[in-house]
Parts: structure tokens; sequence; C-alpha cells
């Protein structure tokens, strides 16, 4: 991914930002910098004002001398900070500056390279694309961080399970690892049942590639403890209780959480936030095979606490419960779990809003602002302990899949994984879809990143040096 500015110095082709209000004293600008010819070419061309409209400008000899691309006014609703992330697919191979400030200018600056995303591990047509001269008064160094780190993820998300099984994202997570000098360590196969996390190895069984749990850690040994848990389902028929092929297609993303986790762990690494970072990856296939846990198992988790399994589709709650059992152990100061999780979540919020849960009314708030400050959105839905009855076993401590009839599913998923987190703990899970539908203007249809840059904004403002 091109995720880099071009040289400060470089040769570069302006770009004027304009809504209704500003655009006669652009016009001004534009012929004082490039000729009246350059403005009568625009109102021949039939150019206007509104927002996402672009207008190439010609100099006297026919080169392209400057750009103009309309904006929505600052307080229009629903207005999209990123819509300068267009011109990354929309202009020719070239270098590029702003010549004025658009509404966001680090957001603008980040759609821009976040815009120039294309998943092409498997084309031969990549072709050159547009560069950004960094605007003056940005973190630079901080933007790319960002968008490697989004496209590191979306990646790993965009790759099909037969070149990402679970050895390869193993792989990912060492070489992560190891380009940061963090320590790594994996538990493989039976070793899982030997280090006590049987429901990890319950879920992968019966795949070809053995279930593991990966992780890091990362920071000096006495800086606060920020705990990441990313869901690593590199595919998911729904075991015994297999899904429909068109539930199936996109099951290849089933491991955005692990994608989302490591994304933001990139973040908070490249960018040195003073934190130990703990970043744990179950990983896993959830496949079929005369090996496959069964519907009605019983299987005792990490904290004790026995799992009927009321239905094998539910396989990511009881990954990420050993993960967060685990993880509650060194009783870290932040513990943030992110998964591709439930249908639910998309029904009630859609596909561009994530779901988010947590019972620190301190901690939500702040995720909140973080989410809004990084146009990265969430919304909190509710841990509505009442519905904990739709999670009882009449023959376990809890169930996988619970008695709701499909209401409140991503609700009761969230209570279900509560149960392995202290009640005091500093704790959200991001129930998230890590897709686009269709291309948006900061990235194509296909593999997103959701909710790390909001997180990354919230260690940022607790911990950044």
């Amino acid at each position: 991914m091109p995720c880099r500015f071009a040289p400060a110095d470089a040769a570069s082709t302006p770009i004027w930002f304009v809504t209704p209000e500003t655009w006669p004293g652009i016009q001004t600008a534009i012929e004082a910098g490039i000729g009246p010819s350059a403005t009568r070419f625009a109102a021949a061309s039939g150019f206007e004002p509104k927002p996402g409209r672009l207008q190439l400008l010609p100099d006297a000899q026919g080169a392209l001398a400057g750009v103009l691309f309309g904006l929505a006014q600052r307080e229009a609703k629903g207005r999209d900070p990123f819509a300068a992330g267009r011109l990354a697919t929309a202009l020719p191979a070239g270098n590029y500056r702003f010549a004025n400030a658009p509404h966001d200018l680090e957001l603008a600056a980040l759609g821009f390279l976040l815009g120039l995303y294309r998943f092409d591990r498997y084309r031969t047509d990549a072709g050159a694309r547009p560069q950004l001269v960094a605007p003056q008064g940005v973190d630079a160094a901080r933007i790319e961080a960002i968008a490697r780190a989004v496209g590191f993820g979306r990646d790993l998300v965009n790759t099909p399970a037969n070149d990402l099984g679970p050895a390869a994202l193993e792989l990912e997570v060492s070489q992560l690892a190891l380009e940061f000098g963090a320590a790594f360590e994996v538990v493989r196969g039976d070793d899982l049942i030997k280090r006590n996390l049987p429901l990890i190895h319950a879920v992968g069984r019966a795949a070809a590639e053995a279930p593991r749990l990966a992780e890091f850690r990362w920071g000096r040994a006495d800086a606060p403890k920020v705990t990441l848990v990313g869901k690593g389902v590199v595919f998911d028929t729904g075991g015994l209780d297999i899904k429909p092929s068109a539930n199936m297609v996109l099951m290849k993303k089933d491991m955005g959480g692990a994608a989302t986790a490591l994304a933001l762990s990139r973040m908070v690494m490249e960018t040195k936030l003073d934190v130990r970072l703990r970043t744990l990856i179950p990983i896993v296939e959830n496949a079929i095979s005369a090996s496959a846990m069964r519907p009605s198992d019983v299987i005792k988790s990490r904290k004790g606490l026995t799992v009927e399994i009321g239905n094998t589709d539910a396989e990511g709650r009881l990954i990420l419960a050993d993960a967060l059992a685990l993880a509650e152990e060194e009783a870290p100061e932040l513990l943030f779990d992110f998964a591709t999780l439930t249908g639910a979540a998309r029904v009630a919020l859609g596909p561009d809003l994530p779901a988010f849960y947590a019972d620190d009314e301190a901690l939500a708030g702040e995720v909140a602002a973080a989410a809004a400050r990084a146009a990265d959105p969430l919304w909190r839905l509710p841990l509505w302990r009442p519905y904990e009855a739709m999670i009882e076993s009449p023959i376990a401590d809890i169930d996988n899949a619970g008695s709701g009839g499909g209401f409140a599913g991503s609700i009761t998923a969230a209570l279900f994984l509560s149960r392995f987190v202290d009640p005091g703990r500093a704790w959200a899970h991001f129930d998230i879809y890590d897709w686009n539908p269709k291309a948006r203007a900061h990235g194509p249809q296909g593999g997103e990143v959701q909710a790390a840059r909001a997180i990354f904004a919230l260690l940022e403002a607790r911990y950044r040096r």
C-alpha cells in the first residue's frame, strides 16, 4: 500500500477545496496563479462548487495546472470528513498538494492516504497512483503510521483462507512482533489443553491446521498495562451447525477482530505510546470433521465456568472467553476485545457503525469521544443484565448461544463475554463488521478496519509521551 506522503519539496499540482461561499475568492487565486483561462475552462466545463465535484484545470499549454474539488459545508449533516479520499482514485498519477485547507485537515490527508489502498496481491495491473505532499501543520509521521496500520489490517481481512490459515495468521503476528522488538509466544494444538485453554482448542480441533493462541508483549515493563484481544477465526463454516452458502461467502473476514487488534497494535508501537502492550490472538478455523465439537457438548473454560454448546456457529465468543480469562490474570489497566461476532449487530446498526459495550461509564464516555475525534464511528449498546436469563443452561454454568430466539443476539454475546471479565475491569467489547459493502471515499469495497483508529485516539490521549 502506498501509505507515505510525497517528498515535501516535490513539484506538485495544487488542489483547491471549494464551497459556494469560497468559490469567488478561489477563482481570484486561480486567475492569479494559473491565469484567467483556467477559470474560463472550469466555467465552460460546467463546474459548480458542489460536494464531490471534480474539475481538472489546464495551463495555457494544456498541461495539468490545478484541481478543483467541491466540499459540503462544514455544518452540513452527514458531511464526510474523508471526502478528499475520493481524489486518490480520481486523479491521474503525479504529486499534489492542498492549496487551501479543507474542513478537517488531518482527516482529509489521512483520507487521501487511505483512499490509495488497493488489495492487489492477486493482480498484475496495479498501476501508478497519485501522491500527496503532507499539508503544513499536520503530524505526517502519525498519519502515515495510521494509514500503514489500516492497510495492513485491510490486507489481512481481504486475504482468502487458503492463503491465510491459522499458521499464516500466526506468522503475521510473529512478524509484527519481530518488526517492533516485541516478545512473541504461541501455544498450539494439544498444548492448549495443557495450558488450560480448552475453549480455543475445542473450536479449532476439527481443522486441518491446529488451533493456537499467539501473543506478544511490547513496551517498558512498568508502563500502564493495555491488553488487546482479537478474534482470529480464519474461516467459519459454522461447524456442525453449518452456515448456508450465502452466509459463508464472506467468512474469510471472520478474523477481522484479529486484524483490528493487530492494526491497533501497529499504531501503538510505531508511534511509541508509553504503555505495556499485550496482544492476544486466538486463532482457529471453525471446520467440520469427525473431531468437531457438537451441539450439546459441555466444555470447562479456563475461568472454570462450564459452557454448554448451544450452537457451534457461536464459536467466536468461545475463543474470546479463554483469551479474556487469560488477559484478566494480569489485571490490565485497560482491556479491549474486537470481534466480527454477530449478525445481530449489523441488523441493528448496519455495516458502517460497530457496536460497543462497556459497564464502566467513564471508559464508555472516553470511547465515544475518541470515536468522534477520529471519525471512526462507534455506537454503545447496553449490557442489559436481565437478558442474562437468555444464556442460562439447564446443565452447565452458561450456554454459548442462548434461548433468545433471535432477539438481542449482540447483547447476549456481550453478556456471555462479560462473564469472563472481572466486574471492576475497565473493559470494552467491540462487535465489528470490518467490511465495506461498497466503495467509500477512504477505501474500496472489501476489507476494512473498524474501531482501531478510535481506540488509538483514546490511548494517545492517555499515554502519548
